[in-house]
């Protein structure tokens, strides 16, 4: 597999996220909790990851390993906590901004971390993305837009964490196989949100009954894929790149938000994913001719 598929791969990771909102909306709709929605999204996927690596992997892993990545599973579950939160005191759209901020503090981390200075290239799919971030999320045509410093942090928190977490996906463990890597980070996950959030919808059958077509839907795109994804295509790409690329999630929760919601968007929406696109593009395409450039010497 050359490096750029490996790029699609991560990009792909992205992809999955921004299907989680759409879902998220239909379980709100049908009446479930912030908790059960939450908890019930990373135990459905928990459990979908652990049987499929029953299924396929036939090594099991060491403490050493285990441990490893269960801990670099908390700031997987830590992500959805500060989300919530700061969506409990500010505008659905800047707290999207705020978690967008993952894009720069991934590259600052692989920076910081590895000593690998970001290209003026980079840099300038950085800014590309970060301003398709605001037009898409609307944030600039609404008026006033409520503020609140603690919900400011939370988001922030949001995009360190998720940070931290690619940044994790790219480095910890190497060499463990992808699945059962992304079932150890997922099993990290939900202990972290179950210590949050208890999982008390567990003693309400009807509940788990009705919450499971969303719980699968979003155990599936939130819990088993991306860790998956980026578990095989994060080593490769590095935790910078891997954080531009990741920005794919924002143009799929418009166009889902558009087509299955049937919500108004806007044109400068349309624009702000037309440019998030450009900025990922031109740094994957920059990735596919270095990683041509090096398989040819």
């Amino acid at each position: 597999m050359k490096l750029w598929h490996y790029a699609l791969i991560v990009c792909l990771g992205g992809c999955c996220y921004g299907v989680l909102s759409t879902f998220v909306k239909l379980a709100y709709a049908a009446g479930f909790s912030v908790s059960a929605v939450t908890g019930g999204q990373y135990l459905f996927g928990a459990v979908l990851s652990w049987l499929i690596v029953l299924l396929v992997n036939k090594k099991a892993p060491t403490r050493t390993q285990s441990l490893k990545l269960l801990l670099s599973g908390i700031p997987f579950g830590l992500t959805g906590v500060f989300y919530y939160q700061a969506l409990q005191t500010l505008n659905a759209s800047l707290a999207i901004v705020l978690l967008f901020q993952f894009v720069w503090i991934g590259t600052l981390l692989e920076w910081l971390l590895l000593k690998k200075k970001p290209s003026r290239n980079k840099l300038m799919s950085i800014a590309l993305t970060l301003t398709g971030s605001v037009l898409a999320a609307n944030i600039l045509f609404q008026g006033s837009v409520p503020l609140s410093w603690t919900g400011c942090l939370w988001g922030l928190l949001a995009a360190l964490t998720f940070s931290t977490f690619v940044f994790l996906s790219s480095t910890v463990e190497r060499s463990t196989p992808p699945l059962l890597k992304s079932a150890l980070l997922s099993t990290g996950g939900l202990i972290t949100i179950f210590i949050v959030f208890p999982p008390t919808f567990l003693f309400d059958w009807d509940v788990v009954t009705g919450l499971l077509p969303y719980g699968l839907a979003l155990g599936v795109f939130g819990v088993v894929l991306p860790p998956l994804l980026f578990s095989i295509g994060m080593p490769h790409v590095g935790s910078g790149l891997g954080t531009i690329l990741t920005a794919s999630e924002l143009p799929i929760v418009v166009i889902l938000s558009s087509f299955v919601l049937a919500e108004p968007i806007s044109l400068p929406q349309w624009i702000g994913v037309i440019v998030i696109l450009g900025g990922i593009a031109s740094s994957n395409l920059r990735f596919r001719k270095s990683s041509q450039s090096s398989f040819a010497a």
